[in-house]
């Protein structure tokens, strides 16, 4: 049986002299190791590009990245934000509007979270220190390879199903997260300062979820592993 096509949508970059669309190996090899095969989307332009990407795909993974312009959900930008190139924001949450429109898997981490309850109507906090001045230390660029914090998995969600667990260690590294819910969205899980660490769609059946933390640096940690072998096994299952 062939393997089922992962779709990862890229950062968009400048380096040297010029832009590039990358993404890293953490993401492909998880979901490689799952048993699908990663191919990478550039930030296409329009729709119908976008549409004949979505058609290849079994499952959609929007990776991480740097922040999302706050002028997309109607604020101005937080002076600690470092909002992406414009193009990379609307390829992205055009890319996941439509795969939830269409009723393909998404699975959305960091970066890729915010992008996903953006794309649906939702807003972010655009800097949980300030916002929350008792926070948790959720920005730890040197912690990705190590879980730093608990957090607590809604019963009966999405998350909860595929990770068998009530509670979870996550490894960290953002400064912003999930304001306002996006349409048709649930918070599935949220760190002890109250910070919402992961969203998914109310409707079950669907799978739509997003993570705040790094499951691509845990590739041997059996439970973060489960998030990229559930969205391969969904692919298979609605292709």
């Amino acid at each position: 049986m062939p393997r089922p096509v992962i779709l990862l949508s890229t950062t968009y970059v400048r380096r040297a002299a010029r832009m590039q669309a990358a993404v890293n190996d953490g993401y492909f090899d998880c979901v490689s190791r799952a048993g699908g095969l990663p191919v990478l989307a550039p930030p296409v332009e329009s729709p119908a590009e976008i549409r004949e990407l979505l058609h290849l795909a079994g499952a959609l993974l929007l990776v991480g990245g740097d922040d999302v312009d706050a002028r997309r959900f109607g604020e101005r930008n937080h002076a600690r934000a470092k909002p992406v190139h414009a193009r990379h924001d609307a390829f992205e949450l055009a890319l996941a509007r439509a795969a939830v429109r269409r009723g393909v898997p998404l699975l959305g981490i960091c970066r890729g979270c915010q992008v996903l309850n953006v794309a649906l109507g939702g807003t972010l906090v655009q800097d949980i220190r300030s916002a929350i001045p008792r926070s948790l230390r959720h920005r730890r660029h040197s912690a990705r390879r190590s879980a730093r914090h608990p957090v607590s998995i809604e019963p009966g969600t999405l998350l909860a199903r595929i990770v068998g667990e009530k509670r979870l260690a996550a490894n960290s590294s953002h400064h912003q997260a999930v304001g306002r819910l996006g349409r048709g969205l649930v918070a599935s899980a949220h760190a002890s300062d109250g910070v919402v660490e992961a969203v998914e769609s109310k409707r079950r059946g669907r799978f739509v979820l997003g993570v705040q933390w790094h499951p691509e640096t845990l590739p041997r940690a059996k439970r973060h592993g489960a998030l990229f072998r559930a969205l391969v096994k969904a692919a298979r299952t609605a292709r």
